[in-house]
């Protein structure tokens, strides 16, 4: 399972009702913060979510609705008494980025390590989130910026049958499981002995700040939740957002529809948009399954014999 919280989905500027984009992803204990917008500690707290069981910060760029929220973030986690060290992952400069903001936060009780994004599509594996793969991803804005896709595979099922017909040790099934080959005298036992068909895991992708492009369909694709931004409602708009390297509504759900996912969740709204959802209905035209999200939308990702 994983549990995936939008807690904000305001751009440029916080409003009363909206704070700066941040999505909060979590899974077995762990949690994967993207971005961290001005307000993401005060949307946490209206949802009762901790800070302390982030291990992973991820930055889709450095523009300052994206990342100013970052030093009191780390503040507040190590108050919350967090020792173990937190993962950084962002463009190229992140470590410097990062280092300058920490002038205001300068003591921390946890170390940070860096990651810099190297090449236009990149994977990371990273033990301390059990399985859970972050994928990073180019898109097309006025600066360097990326989308992440989240993804948990899902081993097929053990047969225990075909174990006994191998006469496989009951001891070892476990291990086996957990994709281990095993050895024991002269004999080598291996998961594809036991383990069927690999079944559909999870995943979600989220993008913001940037025009249409290839990259954000070809890594939508498979989702389970695409999040995406739609900076401008108005049916109008596309101009403006060509100027300014943003999408609006319409032309986010074209991608939504192109990747063939369930459902997409809008975000990263204009200051001058007050009242997004009076275009739901026109976007739903495009793309049925559209959702103009709000502050602290929530969903719990399952497998699919879990739903």
């Amino acid at each position: 399972m994983l549990d995936i919280c939008l807690l904000g989905t305001g751009g440029m500027m916080p409003l009363q009702y909206r704070w700066l984009t941040s999505l909060l992803v979590r899974y077995n204990g762990h949690s994967v913060l993207i971005d961290c917008g001005e307000g993401t500690q005060i949307a946490m707290r209206k949802k009762a979510l901790s800070p302390n069981p982030i291990d992973v910060i991820c930055f889709t760029h450095f523009h300052a609705d994206h990342i100013s929220g970052l030093p009191g973030m780390l503040l507040n986690m190590g108050n919350a008494d967090r020792t173990e060290p937190v993962t950084i992952i962002g463009p190229k400069g992140i470590e410097r980025i990062v280092n300058s903001l920490r002038v205001i936060a300068p003591e921390l009780p946890f170390s940070l390590k860096f990651i810099e994004i190297t090449e236009p599509e990149q994977i990371f594996e990273l033990p301390e989130l059990e399985g859970l793969r972050i994928k990073s991803f180019r898109v097309n804005h006025n600066i360097t910026c990326y989308g992440y896709s989240l993804s948990l595979d899902r081993a097929g099922k053990f047969n225990a049958e075909r174990a006994k017909e191998l006469e496989i040790p009951l001891k070892l099934w476990s291990r086996l499981q957990k994709g281990e080959t095993i050895t024991e005298g002269d004999v080598t036992y291996t998961p594809d002995m036991v383990m069927g068909e690999a079944r559909k895991g999870l995943k979600v992708t989220y993008t913001t700040d940037s025009r249409p492009c290839e990259n954000i369909v070809k890594n939508a694709a498979g989702s389970d939740l695409l999040i995406c931004e739609g900076m401008y409602g108005e049916p109008d708009s596309e101009e403006k957002a060509k100027e300014h390297k943003h999408m609006n509504f319409y032309e986010a759900a074209g991608i939504a529809k192109e990747a063939d996912v369930p459902e997409l969740w809008l975000t990263h709204y204009s200051p001058s948009l007050n009242h997004p959802e009076q275009y739901q209905d026109e976007v739903r035209k495009i793309f049925e399954n559209t959702i103009v999200a709000k502050d602290g939308r929530s969903v719990e990702l399952r497998f699919q014999d879990e739903e």
